[in-house]
């Protein structure tokens, strides 16, 4: 399945999250698919965003490493869907979203914490969902200086490689 629609898929997810368990797993999920992005761009992405793909595979597995895995169906795991990025600056652009939505999610459920443990695992995973938004963030600009730089007919093809 394409990035972007299993960005979107997450997006609903956590803004329909009811509970704390519920919204956790979505966190969760969140950084699941964003480690698998970053993944599949340092492997196949444009040169220079491969660098900041693998430090962004690495953050968000720190995001999912902080937080208690959740009990999930193999087939409900949204990054074992990814089967293509047919759009890297698009995809970027809802990661980012994402990224951005799951750090407020976290303020909100590390303020209702009723357990220092919930909390503290809340403000590490606030701080992976930071510094992974900045990698995006820092992919996009990175995209940007080289569309100025590439011919029409490059940046006319959908994934900008």
């Amino acid at each position: 399945m394409d990035a972007v629609r299993l960005i979107l898929t997450s997006r609903r997810a956590l803004a329909g999250g009811a509970d704390t368990a519920e919204m956790m797993a979505e966190v969760w999920q969140a950084q699941a698919l964003a480690q698998a992005i970053g993944s599949r761009l340092a492997v196949s992405g444009p040169p220079e965003l491969r660098g900041e793909a693998l430090g962004l595979t690495e953050l968000a597995g720190r995001g999912c490493g902080v937080l208690d895995p959740p009990e999930l169906d193999p087939g409900d795991l949204r990054a074992a869907q990814l089967t293509r990025l047919d759009d890297t600056r698009e995809t970027l652009l809802c990661l980012g979203g994402l990224l951005g939505e799951v750090g407020m999610a976290l303020v909100g459920m590390a303020s209702a914490a009723a357990d220092e443990t919930t909390y503290w695992q809340c403000m590490e995973a606030i701080d992976a969902a930071d510094e992974s938004r900045d990698r995006v963030l820092e992919m996009l600009r990175k995209l940007a200086a080289r569309e100025e730089l590439l011919p029409e007919d490059v940046q006319d093809s959908p994934s900008g490689v």
